[in-house]
């Protein structure tokens, strides 16, 4: 019996422990959020939000990692300021940028799954640096997936309206060669692209140290 007492009590401890560790990611996601830079004419700010997102995938993992992303954006939605230029409410959830939030959850799920290949987290070090890029680099994908569209359905940027996009850096210029896009993809993805590849590459330097490796053990 005691056996199975102490076999109880380690399950026990241990989900006390992950739960306080996706509520520190999501507190620290909230911290990020408020690191953002507005964009003239754009719906979005640049934000520092995707690192909780990828910190929450990769050291939590799917289970755990979803559910700190679920309680951030439940947070938000309750009317607490943790979304981008401290907003909270529902009513930023149901607003242009509410597919971005609610895509921050499905991709901490997604990257854990593929990151570590199950519903729970192995040491970051240890896991393959190709299979953590794929993981982030199908977060991001996640993200925009979910985000264009409720972007599109909630302003006047279309998915079926085209615009121009310049093909040579810095990537601003229409005299040069151009690609015509939808204007959401554009405003809500491409515009945001090269920031969100910098924030992958700044993530997998931090997390091939493995100094974030004890957070896991």
């Amino acid at each position: 019996m005691s056996d199975s007492h102490e076999s109880v009590d380690l399950v026990a401890d241990e989900t006390v422990e992950r739960l306080a560790l996706a509520a520190v990611v999501a507190a620290l996601t909230a911290a990020l959020a408020q690191v953002s830079i507005p964009v003239p004419g754009l719906p979005a700010p640049v934000s520092f939000q995707p690192f909780g997102v990828y910190a929450a995938g990769l050291l939590l993992g799917a289970r755990w990692g979803g559910l700190s992303m679920l309680l951030y954006l439940l947070t938000g939605a309750a009317g607490v300021p943790v979304f981008s230029n401290a907003s909270g409410g529902l009513g930023v959830v149901l607003g242009p940028t509410g597919g971005y939030l609610v895509g921050y959850v499905v991709a901490a799920v997604v990257i854990g799954l593929l990151a570590h290949g199950g519903l729970d987290a192995k040491r970051p070090s240890v896991v393959p640096t190709w299979r953590q890029s794929l993981a982030l680099f199908a977060g991001i994908a996640v993200i925009y997936a979910l985000g264009v569209p409720w972007l599109a359905e909630t302003t006047d940027y279309s998915l079926s309206a085209a615009m121009a996009v310049p093909l040579d850096p810095p990537f601003v210029a229409l005299s040069g060669p151009t690609v015509r896009m939808p204007q959401a993809v554009v405003v809500g993805a491409v515009i945001f692209l090269p920031g969100d590849v910098l924030k992958i590459l700044a993530t997998l330097g931090v997390v091939r140290t493995g100094e974030l490796d004890a957070l896991v053990e």
